[in-house]
């Protein structure tokens, strides 16, 4: 459980959940409600005031943020935040920089190659000059490359065409089937606990709702607050 200040203002509030291995956990809510705060606190970014936060049995919420990364935790942030003046190959090498995966580099590309074929095809062209859907691919691929147990994905369908966001969320469903436990946040409400083993929802920084994704779905504050039922 976990409280989170940005100066003298608290931004989350006895925020407790879990991430089993091999599962799809997402955190809904509307923009605004600490969903990104989360994640920031999660890969060290940000530090609770008051709590702890554990992955695979060790404390992680006391430990530099390159640390959380070699711990096998990824984080694609919101925005994406890609280097548009590299390559798409040099932007997915930079993601391999952590001790556990820069030996195994080649297999990772390779495996990398296969879930977006297109970023195959554009390896050598300046990340800045794809389109919005292949920036976000590049984006979730590159955290790929750290050879992660736990993917956390902050907005992926942010700023994309419908046709790409059911993409998007198709690929993350392959990557989760890969092995790899999801952490997914998410406005779009319905694909997000559509695709979840369980959800959580945050509203002003507190977790008001907790189930199964489909559960979640069928809820009637859910129905009315976020999918306009």
């Amino acid at each position: 459980m976990i409280n989170v200040f940005y100066g003298d203002a608290q931004a989350l509030w006895d925020v407790s959940f879990k991430v089993k291995e091999r599962e799809v956990v997402s955190i809904v809510g509307s923009n605004g409600a600490g969903k990104s705060t989360i994640l920031r606190t999660i890969s060290g970014l940000l530090h609770p005031g008051r709590g702890a936060i554990t992955f695979l049995g060790k404390r992680i919420d006391i430990v530099p943020a390159h640390n959380v990364v070699e711990s096998g935790i990824a984080h694609m942030m919101e925005g994406r935040r890609l280097f548009p003046q590299m390559s798409v190959l040099e932007n997915l090498e930079l993601g391999a920089y952590p001790k556990r995966a820069s030996g195994k580099i080649r297999d990772t590309l390779e495996w990398v190659y296969q879930l977006f074929p297109i970023l195959k095809e554009r390896r050598r062209q300046l990340a800045g000059t794809l389109s919005g859907g292949e920036q976000q691919m590049l984006a979730i691929a590159r955290g790929l490359m750290s050879c992660p147990k736990l993917l956390m994905l902050d907005e992926p369908s942010l700023g994309l065409a419908p046709t790409l966001v059911l993409r998007t969320f198709e690929i993350v469903e392959k990557i989760n089937q890969e092995g790899v436990s999801v952490l997914l946040v998410e406005q779009n409400v319905h694909h997000a606990l559509s695709l979840a083993n369980r959800g959580y929802v945050l509203e002003n920084g507190r977790i008001v709702l907790e189930g199964e994704g489909k559960e979640l779905l069928n809820n009637e504050h859910i129905k009315k607050a976020y999918l306009g039922l």
